[in-house]
Parts: C-alpha cells; sequence; structure tokens
C-alpha cells in the first residue's frame, strides 16, 4: 500500500469525544475565520448555490446541504444528486447549451475533473481550511489550486450474513470468479458509476481482459450506481455485492440489515474524489464558500455521521470501519481513470451486453 494512504502517517488522528463529532448549529459570524466571514457576508447576497455530486447518496448529500446552511444562514444549497457519469453528462449538456446553472462540481471519477481544468472550465480557488486536511487529501488534489478532493471514497466486496458465512465468504476480487457464486452475485455499471469505471480498470489492470469475460460467465445483477448491490442485497436477491461502497454499506448496517463488508486481499479499492467551483458558476462567491466548508470540520463531521471517510485529524474514522494503514489499498492515478474509464465502458457492452 503506498504511504500517501496510510492513515498513521497522515496527521496522526486523535480520539476526540462524543460531543466533538456533532456539526455545530447556527455558528455565528463572528465566530467563523476571517477568511470565511468575508465569503459568507458575500454568499449571503447571493443566497444559493447548486451542487451536482454524484459522490455520496441521496440522504447523506441532503445531510451535507443542510449542514452547510446552518453554519451559513441565508445560503442555501441545491443538491442535484446523481451517479457521477450522468452528473458529468448533465453539466456536459449545460455547457453546450450555455446553461449556467452548476456552481460547484462533485465527482467519483477523478478525469472529469482534470478534463474540466484542461478545458479551462473551473474556477481556481484553493480553501485556505485545506491547510488542516489530512495530508494524503492535500496530496492527492490539485496543485494549481483547481478542484480539491472532498470524499476519499472506498469500494470492497459485501455479503448477506444469513446466508454466505464468513468461512465461505469470497476473500479476493479473483475469488468470486469461482462458479459457485454463479447468479448470487451484484455490481453497478461503469457507464453510469465512476467508481465502478475504476474498478473496471484496475481489473483489467492486474487481472487481465480475461477476468471481466470469466465475471461475466458468474451472471452478476448489473445495476446503475455502486450503492445498488446494497439495495440488492438488502432485498434477498442475491448474496454477494461486488464494488459496494462502505459509507451506504455501514449506514445499511447501523439500520439492521444483515450485511456485512468484506476488505479484499488483493486490495480495496480507494478513489479520490474531487470537486470543482466552476469558472461560470452563477453564485462564485456561495461556490468559494462550499469549498471552504468541504475543507473544514463541519464537513467532516457530518460525512462520518453516514459513515463516510473523515478527511480531517480531528474527526475519527466512522464506526465499524478500518483505520486506513489497516488493509491493502488500491488507488488509479488520474490518467488511468481518464483513459481507461472509456475504454473498460466499451469493453463493458461488448461483454456484458448492456
Amino acid at each position: 500500500m503506498n504511504g500517501l494512504t496510510k492513515r498513521g502517517l497522515l496527521a496522526g488522528a486523535a480520539g476526540v469525544g462524543a460531543a466533538a463529532i456533532l456539526p455545530s448549529r447556527h455558528v455565528a459570524a463572528q465566530d467563523m475565520p476571517a477568511h470565511e466571514r468575508d465569503l459568507y457576508a458575500a454568499a449571503q447576497r447571493e443566497g444559493q448555490l447548486t451542487w451536482y455530486t454524484g459522490q455520496m447518496q441521496a440522504e447523506p448529500s441532503e445531510a451535507i446541504g443542510r449542514a452547510f446552511t446552518e453554519r451559513y444562514p441565508g445560503v442555501r444549497v441545491n443538491v442535484v444528486r446523481s451517479t457521477s457519469q450522468v452528473a458529468f453528462q448533465r453539466l456536459s449538456q449545460d455547457m453546450r447549451a450555455r446553461v449556467q446553472q452548476c456552481d460547484v462540481f462533485s465527482s467519483v471519477d477523478q478525469s472529469h475533473l482534470t478534463f474540466l481544468k484542461r478545458e479551462g472550465h473551473l474556477l481556481e480557488y484553493r480553501p485556505r481550511n485545506a491547510e488542516g486536511m489530512l495530508k494524503v487529501v492535500r496530496d492527492l488534489s490539485d496543485p494549481d489550486g483547481m478542484f480539491q478532493v472532498t470524499y476519499l471514497a472506498l469500494y470492497m466486496l459485501g455479503r448477506r450474513t444469513d446466508r454466505v458465512t464468513e468461512a465461505e465468504a469470497p476473500k479476493s476480487w479473483q475469488d468470486i470468479l469461482d462458479p459457485k457464486w454463479k447468479d448470487q452475485l451484484s455490481i453497478g455499471h461503469p457507464g453510469f458509476s465512476g467508481a465502478i469505471g475504476s474498478w473496471a480498470v484496475m481489473m483489467r489492470k492486474m487481472y487481465g481482459l480475461d477476468y471481466l469475460k470469466a465475471f461475466e460467465r458468474n451472471k452478476p445483477q448489473i445495476g446503475r450506481s455502486a450503492a445498488d448491490p446494497v439495495t440488492v442485497l438488502n432485498s434477498g436477491e442475491r448474496t454477494i455485492g461486488v464494488g459496494m461502497p462502505s459509507a451506504t454499506s455501514l449506514l445499511s448496517i447501523s439500520r439492521g440489515n444483515p450485511l456485512a463488508l468484506i476488505y479484499p486481499t488483493d486490495g480495496t479499492l480507494m478513489v479520490p474524489a474531487p470537486s470543482g467551483a466552476l469558472k461560470t458558476a452563477p453564485n462564485p462567491n456561495a461556490a468559494k464558500l462550499f469549498m471552504e466548508y468541504f475543507a473544514g470540520t463541519t464537513y467532516s463531521q457530518t460525512v462520518r455521521r453516514y459513515f463516510g471517510e473523515s478527511l480531517r485529524p480531528e474527526v475519527p474514522a466512522p464506526d465499524g470501519a478500518k483505520a486506513l494503514d489497516q488493509f491493502v489499498a488500491m488507488t488509479p492515478t488520474a490518467e488511468e481513470v481518464e483513459k481507461g474509464i472509456p475504454e473498460v465502458r466499451e469493453i463493458w457492452r461488448d461483454i456484458f451486453g448492456v
């Protein structure tokens, strides 16, 4: 595992009390640092921002928007949540039609933000609050200040605990090729989910094209979002989830569903998911303030409530999750994602017919 992905090397995160984990509410302007106060005053005149996001599911995304408004009263977040590929398609359609609606764009597909940067569509803004983020987050963010990693997304295997024991469950990505898992697997689609696109890129890189062909022979149920297998396993339609998001799975487990996560021995997929403010943002000050919010403590506290990875050392890892230095991680580069996802989308359609 690359040293940059180990929590033990990031910033020496210390445990904090339960009171520190809850997001603050209705923070007075005088309690904000000066750079936030100035942006907040300007953002209040704009009154809102629109956020296109494919990073977390609808419930936590809405909670993130509410927590922002609680910290910055008078600035409302219009949350437009979809899968990452659909969010990027919508943004692309807006740009072709010269519609300026999106203020901040967030994706699990790194290549979306590198493309927007290259094409000159992003607003250069480096959040001051980013100085207090974990080192891995700072290192994976854009050095030119065009986009910021705002989510560390983990994707792994999962099982129905009442139908698959820990002993018989697959332990690696290769184990799910065993014919005994035929008609038992569920996965998202790389044409809709940036995470599953990254997973397919890594499987092809590690094991070659024959891996995806062997995977198809086990007839996985293919949805859209990487989170779809959580729903499928909860319903009992399938017993093994492939590329399941840690946060969504742990949230489901906390609500009593019979699921368990499996950290594959050949590598848990860790995707640095970035966000950026648009150069044509109709609410540029609110967009900058939202980028500061992403980098601040309140955001990590809110995400943690929905079992997302904390981006700051003073906010602990979510309950039920392994620390970043306790498992093998695999992370595709931005170049691998940008080149590889369009390729694997076509390969996927050829192999799976969808």
